[in-house]
């Protein structure tokens, strides 16, 4: 893990939840083209969808994960591909989808790392930019039992990287923002919304990159030797 020197020791680790704890999979494409031809419309390739909602998604400015938001998203995504848009078919068994377990995988280093992380001593918490079917997925997925704290930006009207959400998120595990440390793989919305909320942060980046400071490639660097100073209770 990179060096880091904390302020405050830390009391409470909070996750981003998609790209951080869990992935799409096998991919956005793949489920996309699966519910397509499920609803009589052609095979229609996964890569390409994948790199179309790629960039519809990284065109959106202040997306706030409703439902009809996401139904302009595969709209956009599918436009000129199927002769009527998703909206007006298959949306609501596609939105669906995305609320069950088996759209998604948790990746390999989360339950280590929770566990060692709890054994420590550490309140662990969610701070997630979704939609109410993030508290069911969680459940489906066995995940929701590990956390003190689920502040999800539906639910206090807060997006990240709003300091609000983060700070709603300090109270419900009774710390202090300074004593947090949360972990997103994205710069703007968890890096620089959680330090502007007075808190910790470190961003994770999947892959074969060398690590900058600030960064890290895996979860499992959180609890391996002691990179966390932790303050004992």
């Amino acid at each position: 893990m990179t060096n880091q020197s904390p302020r405050r020791a830390i009391q409470a680790v909070t996750f981003d939840v998609g790209g951080t704890l869990i992935e799409c999979w096998p991919s956005v494409g793949h489920i996309y083209a699966e519910e397509a031809v499920r609803h009589g419309f052609c095979q229609i390739s996964p890569d390409l969808l994948n790199h179309r909602f790629g960039a519809v998604w990284q065109a959106l400015k202040g997306f706030r994960h409703t439902r009809s938001e996401w139904a302009a998203v595969v709209d956009a995504t599918f436009q000129g591909l199927t002769p009527t848009p998703p909206s007006k078919t298959f949306f609501p068994s596609l939105f669906e989808r995305f609320a069950e377990a088996e759209a998604w995988r948790i990746y390999e280093d989360v339950l280590p790392s929770l566990d060692a992380l709890s054994s420590r001593g550490l309140k662990l918490g969610i701070i997630s930019n979704w939609d109410e079917r993030l508290r069911r997925l969680l459940h489906q997925l066995k995940l929701d039992n590990y956390f003190q704290s689920i502040v999800v930006s539906c639910e206090v009207n807060s997006p990240k990287p709003d300091r609000l959400i983060f700070l709603e998120a300090a109270s419900n595990l009774q710390v202090s923002p300074q004593t947090v440390l949360h972990i997103g793989d994205s710069l703007e919305f968890d890096i620089h919304g959680a330090k502007a909320a007075g808190f910790q942060a470190l961003q994770i980046c999947r892959g074969n990159s060398i690590p900058k400071h600030g960064e890290i490639h895996s979860l499992i660097e959180l609890v391996s030797g002691d990179a966390l100073p932790v303050q004992r209770r």
